[in-house]
């Protein structure tokens, strides 16, 4: 399908986004091993025909072990559950795809895909902070400062974090109007994000010191997350109506209506290990198992070449030495 579309409109932004499901219960082998291999022949064809392609998942791989689910520190869900996975990769895809679907905004699907591709690198990851953590009085920069060390998303792409961050799209949605810098006047400011007026200001100053030489583009929204009401209500005693957090628990949890999100789109080394992985367990396991996949005419050739294709995806994610920018083409 998306090859078509790829022939039909040539020149047109194509932004796919895979998911990946939690197994319930024990997974069952074979099952796993086809889930796999279905994973690596859709890798390769939906990252060269589209401008784009975003595995989402909450589990922390992508291979027969799924690992520990991705936890969010103020929700109590249950990843098992697709009623609560799907509602939780909703938000994410919700707040990754604002900058382009937005009616004032003159940034297209295309060029926010050209520029984070660039150097080959079509397959991205996702990372999101549901909900973002903001107390009710608190200006943006007081809510930044204890993640000086690290950013407060959590990755729902299935290759964890800690890697070389080549460039991103920061969407940061749920600011009210009265988040203002918290500096009184006559005072020293305690960190260098108190110096700026705007939020735009600050979040590209925490970006800049968290990942230097990184390509990031911000996107501040006052418009919060919306939750519909079937979205489940799987919130944190310390998360109120409005989705801010606070530090004491609620006695009775209200209905949550909306909330502020902190998501990011990123081309990072991490898949490099996503990508190599997937291959290297495929290449160990798809031996024994190939005449029964055989039967759904895939040739073997055709396969190894998938594979080939994968691991070659991978290398484009390399981290390199020196200025990034320089090194790529």
């Amino acid at each position: 399908m998306v090859e078509l579309l790829h022939d039909e409109y040539p020149g047109r932004g194509i932004l796919s986004f895979g998911t990946y499901p939690v197994p319930s219960g024990r997974k069952d082998p074979c099952k796993a091993l086809y889930q796999l291999m279905n994973c690596v022949l859709a890798l390769g064809p939906l990252s060269s025909y589209s401008s784009l392609f975003c595995p989402l998942s909450v589990m922390s791989s992508l291979g027969r072990r799924p690992g520990t689910p991705t936890v969010f520190p103020q929700l109590l869900y249950d990843a098992s559950v697709q009623y609560h996975s799907s509602a939780v990769l909703a938000v994410v895809l919700n707040t990754l795809t604002v900058p382009y679907r937005m009616s004032s905004s003159g940034l297209s699907m295309s060029h926010q895909a050209e520029t984070l591709t660039f150097g080959g690198r079509k397959v991205l990851a996702a990372a999101c902070a549901v909900p973002f953590p903001l107390s009710s009085p608190m200006s943006l920069s007081d809510a930044l400062l204890p993640h000086r060390s690290a950013a407060p998303w959590r990755s729902v792409s299935a290759c964890g974090g800690g890697a070389a961050i080549f460039s991103q799209s920061v969407v940061l949605r749920g600011l009210p109007e009265m988040h203002h810098n918290s500096l009184l006047p006559g005072r020293w400011p305690p960190s260098p994000l108190h110096t700026h007026e705007s939020e735009q200001q600050v979040l590209q100053e925490y970006l800049r010191t968290l990942y230097p030489g990184t390509l990031s583009m911000t996107h501040v929204l006052r418009a919060p997350c919306t939750l519909g009401p079937t979205f489940p209500q799987f919130f944190s005693p310390y998360v109120t109506k409005d989705g801010f957090t606070t530090e004491e628990p609620q006695a009775a949890p209200p209905v949550v209506g909306h909330i502020p999100v902190l998501g990011a789109l990123q081309t990072t080394s991490a898949l490099e290990h996503m990508l190599c992985g997937l291959c290297d367990e495929l290449s160990m396991a798809v031996v024994r198992r190939w005449m029964n996949f055989s039967t759904a005419a895939i040739e073997q050739d055709d396969f190894r070449e998938a594979v080939d294709d994968v691991r070659n995806l991978a290398h484009h994610y390399r981290a390199r030495e020196g200025n990034e920018m320089e090194d790529s083409d």
